[in-house]
């Protein structure tokens, strides 16, 4: 009898995301426990790898030798059964590999950090005592949503439309609150919480509105912006058996937190949640698998209410939960007047509100774009201004300044247009710059306040200023904003993306969700659905209108969209694979959109299949993956002499849950 140690080797390559089996020598068995870091040979490659001991088993002795182990790098088990289980099923849905999961989970081994938890021993694992004052008081903000408390104490999966005001006692919104008492609650019955958002300015909210509220050491932050033995040090509490409120972005899904009893996922419908890296699972995606496999309570909270949850409302997966009472903001639809320029960009209506609101305290004012002038045209056949280089669009960072290209940022002191001969060039847009600039002059002796990626600014006092802001990065006004101008918004709807809708809804729900109580909201020049929803605030009927309007295109969420690139021989492989794997989508038009070429001996092409088709999809292209894989280590192999095909492309690229139609 042998021990074998099945082990996940850490790798890129798709070939490699299986399990394999090693032979244990016995002066590694007492350390070979399932969880450590280990270092194994590869034949292949005729060299030593890492990975992750998976599981151990005692066999009876091959007839072809195994392989031995050759090192346990750490003794400390940073992979836990339900994190490998949970990476697996997150990377076979997207047709990925569980290391590249895992890679974004556990950080790299820091020496120092591992000696210090080691040498604390069981010192961390005490339970987390919350007052009985906190507890009153997560008791009585959950009291406003009837049944919510014992919901997800039963592991119930719901949606939540989050109070859209500011906190009343501290400089956080409503949601904020919401969000902290679900956690202080599950923390007082001895379990631990997952909190998942955005980005640092919601972290940080929550952050606050827990300060005090739950015990410092029962509170972890978990983020990117820390350093690397700060991230390891907070990983390995994590493995500690005691319960704590984790607090982080999109990879805090998967954090293996002790007995975790609820999963919060704020604001699913911002694109920080969704994972740009292989395999690019989605936080809402990821948190349903975990949800699934734990029999956690798995909550989606926000100001909106994205397509994707109500598709899962509208199915019973998810359970509309909704508050007692249902504030909403005070939002007007503003328009020109009577006599009024209809090229006016801040009607009369909103103008008044902004004045008379600067009396009291601070007024945002919402743009689309950051810089002086996003846009300059022609100034005499207003024909859009490009670079000569890279044909990228035309900017102005200041007036009078020399344009430059927005893409290559080269500057174009000596522009001609190609249609007209023109060389002269007039301003087609106003970002927040110039758009400071110019109320600035019309409230004169008012602060002027930027805040965009270039200027960062997360709060702002109560004293009037005029706060102009890019859509999500707006500050937060402690006690909420005096009146808040929605600018640009007919800008905003005009993208050519299937989402938009959805997008703008909730940038300006955002943004009226940081008004003082009975503050005017006004939505500038915007007319339709959209403007309706905001109004009357029913954005889950919106996300239903959508969803009904995208089911006769077969447009997501409705269904499910891959999208597969690589070489022609690649891609019309994979896309035959999928055929006879799933005949069903051979049949209807456009099921399968494609192949176009994007560069030279490239092609893409787009898969839309129904959910039940989901797994035969997944396991087809990922399979195609493998042998292309295969097929391109056999031609580097033979080398270019022998192989007349070696040098061209044969990566391929697969991507599940495409959220665009995008060729």
């Amino acid at each position: 009898m042998i021990v074998v140690a099945r082990v996940l080797i850490d790798s890129p390559l798709p070939q490699l995301d299986r399990l394999f089996d090693y032979e244990v020598p016995a002066s590694l068995v007492a350390d070979a426990v399932p969880g450590v870091r280990v270092r194994v040979p590869l034949r292949t490659a005729g060299r030593v790898v890492d990975g992750y001991l998976v599981e151990v088993h005692t066999a009876e002795a091959p007839e072809r030798p195994l392989s031995e182990l050759d090192a346990v790098v750490s003794s400390v088990p940073v992979l836990t059964p339900a994190l490998y289980a949970l990476a697996r099923r997150a990377a076979d849905r997207a047709a990925g590999s569980a290391s590249d999961i895992l890679r974004l989970v556990i950080p790299k081994r820091m020496v120092r950090a591992e000696k210090a938890w080691l040498a604390a021993g069981d010192a961390d694992a005490s339970a987390a005592e919350v007052s009985t004052d906190a507890a009153a008081w997560a008791d009585g903000v959950l009291a406003a949503y009837p049944g919510l408390s014992g919901a997800v104490a039963a592991g119930e999966r719901l949606a939540l439309d989050a109070p859209p005001r500011p906190a009343p006692d501290r400089p956080v919104g409503a949601w904020a609150d919401l969000v902290a008492a679900i956690a202080v609650r599950t923390l007082a019955d001895g379990r631990s919480t997952v909190l998942v958002v955005p980005d640092h300015r919601d972290q940080d909210q929550l952050l606050t509105a827990l300060a005090g509220r739950a015990p410092d050491d029962a509170v972890v932050r978990d983020d990117a912006r820390r350093s690397g033995p700060e991230r390891y040090a907070t990983y390995l509490r994590l493995l500690t058996p005691s319960p704590c409120i984790v607090v982080g972005n999109r990879s805090t899904v998967y954090a293996p937190a002790h007995d975790t009893a609820c999963v919060v996922v704020w604001d699913d419908g911002d694109p920080l949640l969704a994972e740009p890296l292989s395999p690019g699972v989605h936080a809402r995606d990821a948190a349903l698998l975990r949800q699934e496999l734990e029999g956690s309570a798995l909550v989606f909270a926000g100001h909106t209410r994205t397509t994707d949850v109500e598709r899962l409302v509208q199915l019973g997966w998810v359970r509309d939960l909704r508050a007692a009472r249902r504030p909403s903001p005070t939002v007007v639809l503003s328009a020109t007047r009577e006599g009024e320029s209809r090229g006016a960009r801040v009607p009369s209506s909103a103008f008044a509100a902004a004045r008379d609101a600067l009396h009291e305290g601070p007024v945002l004012v919402q743009v689309a774009r950051p810089g002086y002038s996003p846009v300059l045209v022609c100034a005499d056949c207003r024909t859009p201004a490009r670079c000569r280089h890279c044909t990228g669009p035309l900017r102005a960072r200041r007036p009078g300044a020399t344009p430059d290209c927005g893409w290559c940022g080269r500057s174009a002191p000596a522009w001609t247009c190609a249609n007209c001969g023109s060389v002269k060039l007039r301003m087609a847009s106003s970002g927040s710059e110039r758009t400071a600039d110019e109320l600035g002059r019309a409230f004169p002796h008012t602060r002027v306040i930027v805040a965009d990626g270039a200027h960062p600014v997360t709060h702002v006092d109560e004293r009037p200023a005029l706060v102009i802001a890019t859509r999500g990065a707006e500050p937060f006004a402690r006690g909420g904003y005096r009146a808040v101008i929605l600018l640009d918004g007919d800008r905003m709807l005009l993208a050519e993306q299937l989402r938009i809708g959805e997008s703008a809804l909730r940038w300006w729900s955002n943004a009226a969700a940081l008004a003082a109580p009975t503050a005017p909201v006004h939505l500038v020049g915007v007319a339709g659905p959209v403007a309706r929803a905001l109004a009357t605030w029913t954005q889950p009927a919106y996300a239903r209108a959508e969803l009904a309007d995208r089911a006769p295109l077969a447009m997501p969420p409705v269904i499910r969209v891959a999208a597969v690139e690589g070489t022609v021989t690649a891609v019309e492989g994979a896309l035959s694979a999928v055929r006879d794997a799933v005949p069903t989508l051979a049949a209807p038009a456009g099921a399968i959109l494609g192949p176009v070429p994007v560069e030279e001996g490239v092609v893409r092409a787009l898969v839309r299949f129904d959910y039940a088709h989901g797994k035969a999809v997944a396991e087809t292209l990922r399979a195609a993956v493998v042998a292309e894989a295969l097929r391109g280590r056999r031609a580097a192999r033979r080398g270019p002499a022998r192989g007349a095909n070696s040098g061209a492309r044969t990566t391929l690229r697969v991507r599940l849950d495409v959220p665009e139609l995008d060729l």
